[in-house]
C-alpha cells in the first residue's frame, strides 16, 4: 500500500508541475503579447502622420457622403413605395404640386411690383392637377403602355403622335374649360376662350412636347411616366397658366 500511495502521489506531483509550467508558460506568451500591443498602440497613437490624418478626414468625408446619399435613396424608395401602394393618389398629388409651383413662377414673371400673388388662381391651378390630370395621366401612360409595350423608335413616335394628337387637344380642352368655369364664366364664354386659345395653344406646344414626350416614351418606365410628363409640364404650365389667366374671350 505504500508503494502505491507513493506512486499516486508521484503521479500528483507530476502533474501539478506540469499544469504550473503550461499556466506559466501562457501567462508569459500573454504578457509578451500584450506589451508588444501596448508598444504598437503607443507607437500608432504618438506618432501620427500626416497621410493617417488625409484618412480620417476622407473618412468623415465619404460617411457624411453615404449618409446624404442614404438620405436621397430614402426619399426616392418612398416615393417609389407611394406609387407603387397608391398610384392614382401619388401621381395627382405631385401633379398639384408642380402646378402649383409653376403658376407661382408665372405670376412672379409677370407681375409688377405693386400687385400681390393671387392665391385663388394658384389653389385653381392645383385643383386641376391634383383633381384630374394626375388620374388622367395614370390612366393615359398605362392605356399607351399596354397599347405599344416597345421602345424601338416606331413605337416611341406611334406614342408621341398618339399623345399629340389625343391626349394633349382633350387636356388642355379640359384644362382652359376647368379654369374658365372656376371663375365664373359661363358656357358661351368657355366656347370663345377654346377658340381664342385652345389652337395657338397647340401650336406652340408642337415646338416643346414632341421632344419631351419622345424621351418620355423611349427612356422612362411607365410608372414613373406621368411624374416625367408633369415635371416637363413645369416649363410648360408656367406659360399654359398665364394663358389660363387672360381675360375673358368675347362670345360671337
Amino acid at each position: 500500500m505504500g508503494i502505491n500511495f507513493l506512486t499516486s502521489l508521484a503521479k500528483r506531483t507530476i502533474i501539478q508541475h506540469s499544469k504550473r509550467s503550461f499556466i506559466s508558460k501562457n501567462s508569459i506568451s500573454r504578457i509578451w503579447t500584450d506589451s508588444n500591443s501596448c508598444t504598437n498602440n503607443f507607437k500608432t497613437t504618438t506618432v501620427p502622420t500626416t497621410p493617417s490624418s488625409f484618412s480620417s478626414l476622407f473618412i468623415l468625408r465619404k460617411s457624411y457622403s453615404s449618409a446624404s446619399s442614404k438620405t436621397q435613396v430614402g426619399f426616392l424608395g418612398w416615393y417609389l413605395g407611394a406609387l407603387e401602394s397608391r398610384p392614382i393618389i401619388t401621381k395627382s398629388v405631385s401633379s398639384a404640386i408642380i402646378y402649383a409651383a409653376a403658376d407661382l413662377t408665372s405670376q412672379m414673371i409677370t407681375m409688377s411690383p405693386s400687385d400681390s400673388l393671387d392665391i385663388i388662381r394658384t389653389l385653381r391651378m392645383a385643383g386641376f392637377g391634383l383633381l384630374i390630370l394626375g388620374t388622367a395621366q395614370h390612366y393615359w401612360f398605362n392605356f399607351v403602355g399596354r397599347v405599344l409595350p416597345n421602345r424601338d423608335i416606331v413605337s416611341t413616335l406611334k406614342k408621341l403622335l398618339m399623345g399629340q394628337l389625343a391626349f394633349g387637344p382633350v387636356i388642355n380642352s379640359v384644362f382652359f374649360s376647368f379654369n374658365a368655369a372656376l371663375q365664373g364664366e359661363n358656357g358661351e364664354e368657355i366656347a370663345a376662350r377654346l377658340k381664342r386659345d385652345l389652337l395657338p395653344t397647340m401650336m406652340n406646344g408642337l415646338m416643346y412636347w414632341p421632344f419631351c414626350d419622345f424621351l418620355t416614351y423611349k427612356v422612362i418606365p411607365v410608372h414613373l411616366q406621368p411624374l416625367a410628363n408633369s415635371a416637363f409640364a413645369y416649363a410648360w404650365s408656367i406659360y399654359l397658366t398665364y394663358v389660363a389667366s387672360l381675360k375673358k374671350a368675347v362670345a360671337v
